[in-house]
């Protein structure tokens, strides 16, 4: 079908009449690179005072901003063009300067652009002088044309009102996976051209030319989480304007790309496996962990099988779903810094349980557990603009390979939750089920993965990563053409800036291109349910 065009005063579009939008439009396997100087440079301008918020005004000359066109569909031109929103940080020593140093937080769907900002928590000293530091926002996310299926929040908030993050009864799946239908519905009308070329591929080939545009022959680059994949795919799509990449909190792009319900299969079992950890962390530390006392994985178990069969209501107010508490604990997983909270909260809850004096708790005492989701609550006015963006899915609906029916996720839910007991459902009533009824176009990258760089990839995997498991980080380092593994004894999501010694070696591999010796294994600086880290 024909899509409508992308609306918007940065979009020019339009389509070729009596043919379809996607005519014509045969994705090239191993396009060209794009050529520094052949390629329009990006016209850097002052930043506007409201992207730099948080600067103080006399570091503003640090920072230049910009919007870079680009075309919808690399293509096929008569689709019109976008424009990718950049952030520069500008290198310190311009005398010595190396070229541009590209940053992408993950998600998909984060937005890049202010990372520059805060690049001295985790780059070093010597790649802030060295480097232009550049964010942007990939297509579709924040800045750069947002792909919105809505046009209303009234409207995003009614098709998510009953979808629950652990549908466990019959009514909770089947309104789950409506809202889902729903979704790509809404999605099919509003989205526009943008819908058909949201897939990693087509970021790479933006990746590409905004590096021309910055006058850089090659690409040095760090990507987080799944910014790992786009990094991957560019080594394999443009192998020879590879300079540079750090893949930190690694996907396994082969897997992801070509079995989408395996591979989320197995970041369940990534959640189980950082949840292990953390309680054996727990009781090994003892009392610097609230959970500690007795056996906290039958406490753990006891408070989550008593949440699936109804709310615990807490003695000062509110109570506490099995939604809440999964969510919560998987979100705590992410960062290290959050367990001893976590920790305090899941005592207090099992203290509700079986109280040991008279004690007041209220879902405020349980942040980590009750914070409330943005994903499908809204405080909004009747017709309030629909501000946020929908790219999430748009990329990893265009990325996943899934072959089964939505109707099938009932049975899928059940065996994926009786492997990974706490997150198994939840995991699967996500991608699994939004992908299989989501619209529009899908011409992904799919591999081959193993062409050969002049220089080593750098890939750093955390062993208790909870998004992307460690063993996600072995088969990336496996599965490019030249990479170098560098591990990490450590908890939680990505780990640049959080271990002095991995933050030395990408300094020197991204400055001077020096690999690390193989087989290095870090720790983080500081260790979990740590005092100085729970002060921070």
């Amino acid at each position: 079908m024909r899509r409508q065009v992308l609306a918007g005063a940065v979009v020019v579009a339009f389509a070729v009449a009596g043919l379809p939008a996607t005519a014509g439009a045969a994705p090239a396997r191993a396009p060209e690179p794009a050529a520094v100087g052949a390629t329009a440079p990006i016209n850097w301008t002052a930043c506007p005072a409201s992207t730099l918020v948080g600067v103080p005004p006399a570091q503003h000359q640090n920072f230049s901003c910009a919007y870079h066109r680009v075309p919808v569909d690399h293509d096929n031109a008569a689709l019109g063009t976008i424009d990718i929103s950049l952030l520069r940080r500008h290198a310190r020593q311009p005398a010595a300067k190396i070229g541009s140093l590209f940053l992408n937080p993950g998600g998909p769907g984060g937005s890049g652009l202010r990372m520059p900002i805060s690049a001295d928590r985790f780059l070093e000293p010597e790649l802030l002088d060295r480097f232009d530091v550049v964010g942007f926002d990939p297509r579709g996310v924040g800045g750069s044309n947002p792909l919105r299926c809505f046009t209303t929040a009234e409207d995003q908030a009614e098709v998510f009102a009953k979808q629950v993050s652990v549908p466990i009864t019959r009514t909770e799946m089947s309104d789950s996976l409506a809202a889902y239908r729903d979704y790509a519905g809404f999605c099919d009308r509003n989205a526009g051209s943008l819908l058909d070329h949201m897939s990693t591929r087509d970021v790479v080939r933006d990746l590409d030319l905004l590096r021309a545009a910055a006058g850089d022959q090659k690409l040095t680059y760090i990507g987080f989480s799944y910014g790992t994949l786009i990094g991957a795919t560019y080594a394999n799509m443009f192998p020879k304007t590879t300079r540079a990449l750090v893949l930190d909190g690694n996907v396994d792009p082969k897997l992801r790309t070509s079995n989408g319900l395996q591979y989320d299969r197995e970041r369940a079992r990534g959640f189980e496996i950082s949840l292990g950890a953390f309680l054996a962390e727990c009781k090994e530390v003892g009392p610097k962990c609230a959970f500690s006392s007795g056996d906290p994985r039958q406490k753990f178990d006891e408070i989550r099988e008593h949440l699936r069969k109804q709310p615990i209501p807490l003695p000062a107010g509110g109570s506490l779903t099995i939604h809440q508490f999964t969510d919560g604990v998987g979100s705590a997983l992410y960062n290290f810094s959050e367990f001893p909270e976590l920790g305090e909260n899941l005592q207090a809850v099992y203290e509700v349980l079986h109280p040991p004096a008279a004690k007041v708790v209220a879902a405020a005492d349980l942040p980590t557990l009750t914070a409330p989701s943005t994903r499908n609550r809204y405080d909004v006015r009747p017709d309030t603009p629909y501000t946020a963006d929908d790219s999430y899915f748009a990329v990893n609906c265009s990325d996943k390979a899934f072959k089964h029916k939505q109707a099938k996720l009932p049975e899928i839910a059940a065996q994926w939750e009786k492997e990974s007991r706490t997150f198994g459902r939840s995991q699967a009533f996500a991608d699994a089920a939004a992908c299989p009824v989501w619209p529009g176009e899908k011409e992904p990258y799919t591999g081959p993965w193993n062409a050969k760089t002049e220089t080593p990839v750098l890939v750093v995997g955390n062993y208790y990563d909870p998004a992307t498991q460690y063993e996600f980080s072995r088969r990336m380092a496996d599965q490019l053409g030249n990479a170098r593994l560098v591990s990490v004894d450590a908890h939680g999501h990505c780990i640049l800036g959080d271990s002095q010694g991995v933050d030395d070696v990408a300094a020197d591999y991204l400055v001077d291109l020096k690999v690390p010796q193989p087989g290095l294994v870090f720790q983080p600086d500081v260790a979990p349910f740590d005092p100085v880290l729970a002060a921070s």
